[in-house]
């Protein structure tokens, strides 16, 4: 977060710049962010450079960005931004088109911290309620963020390291039964974080991957697509009906619940449907994970990576129940060290990890007892 004296953490708001061409848009953003009182907007601007020149003089912490401005777009400003004012925060303002998905996961993977979607409902009072939502939580994690920043400054360095508040996990994992299947929850930060992971998987991966990724429709397919043509692994949006294989990534598709079936024979079957949200997410990864843990027991890898909330945690429980190994990413090297910090105080976890050595001990796992 930018570096700004404060004298009380307590009334410390987050500051934020809105960056919009539209100025029916920008007051909507303004109207909304006046409705969150820990929000303190310190400015708007109509495109890319004279956001950029407002950042210098106005120190936000945060900013919202479209993507398609004139002058200067959102993507080409987000670049300038990373060198220039590397502390402050960026949250893409995107379409929900595939053209809008394809750049705002080219921002994800630049740096920006999340995005919001501009939502076609029925109307105006909806679309205006579901970006607030959306707005809220991130900005939400962003306050907090900020207040935990500074609250650290000033406290005096410790005379000696201080104990974490948690066991750490044993740093080698046992295997009760071989595996066959690997299951990631992943949400904010998950875009790049799997871009990372996932290449490092050789294209003989043994075992196919489910992926819950929290994002909403026509994303999860350019996700897909973007990261399919980076990694050695297949990678696909799945389908209804897919048919688990060995050395194939399946990302739940946006706005729908994945699982997997078992009750066909031998034969394993990815299913897609409608059911309803759990914990406000569609796809989610307790959903899944509740399957994975019916069907595959302890011969199952659970991953929970970057991301707020819990999702996941109840799944891995299950998972854990059957002996099944777990792994979880550090803080060090999420976005937002949500996710995979409740797992941890579950008790649910096995192993923390970098982001960077989560490959190598998956394909060890998914090796052992191969041989």
């Amino acid at each position: 977060m930018s570096t700004i004296e404060i004298n009380n953490a307590d009334e410390r708001r987050l500051r934020v710049l809105v960056v919009d061409d539209s100025a029916v848009f920008r007051k909507v953003i303004l109207e909304i962010l006046a409705e969150l009182s820990f929000v303190e907007v310190v400015g708007t601007a109509p495109n890319g450079a004279i956001a950029l020149d407002k950042c210098a003089a106005l120190h936000p912490d945060a900013i919202t960005l479209d993507v398609e401005m004139p002058t200067l777009d959102g993507l080409s400003a987000l670049r300038r931004l990373r060198v220039e004012h590397p502390t402050i925060d960026a949250i893409m303002v995107s379409a929900l088109t595939r053209s809008g998905a394809d750049v705002t996961l080219e921002a994800l993977e630049l740096g920006a911290v999340d995005f919001v979607t501009k939502e076609s409902l029925d109307s105006a009072w909806e679309n205006k309620q579901n970006l607030k939502g959306q707005l809220k939580k991130i900005l939400s994690m962003l306050h907090r963020r900020c207040h935990s920043a500074a609250e650290q400054a000033r406290k005096p360095a410790p005379e000696s390291p201080t104990p974490s508040r948690f066991v750490q996990p044993s740093p080698r994992i046992d295997l009760a039964a071989r595996v066959e299947v690997v299951a990631i929850a992943v949400s904010t930060g998950g875009p790049k974080a799997l871009s990372q992971l996932l290449p490092t998987l050789p294209a003989d991966f043994p075992v196919p991957v489910l992926i819950v990724q929290h994002m909403p429709a026509t994303f999860t397919r350019s996700l897909a697509e973007c990261i399919d043509a980076k990694a050695a692994v297949k990678v696909v949006e799945a389908q209804d009906g897919d048919l688990p294989e060995a050395g194939t990534v399946y990302i739940a598709p946006g706005g729908k619940q994945m699982k997997i079936d078992g009750t066909y024979g031998t034969a394993l079957v990815l299913r897609i449907n409608d059911d309803p949200p759990e914990k406000h997410c569609r796809p989610s990864a307790d959903y899944l994970l509740r399957s994975v843990a019916k069907v595959y027991q302890g011969r199952a890898l659970g991953v929970i990576l970057t991301g707020m909330g819990d999702d996941g945690v109840m799944g891995l429980r299950l998972l854990k129940r059957h002996k099944a190994p777990i792994i979880a990413q550090d803080e060090a090297t999420c976005v937002v060290y949500g996710m995979p910090h409740e797992a941890v105080k579950a008790g649910v976890v096995d192993m923390v990890l970098p982001l960077h050595k989560i490959g190598a001990e998956i394909i060890r796992l998914c090796s052992f007892l191969r041989r």
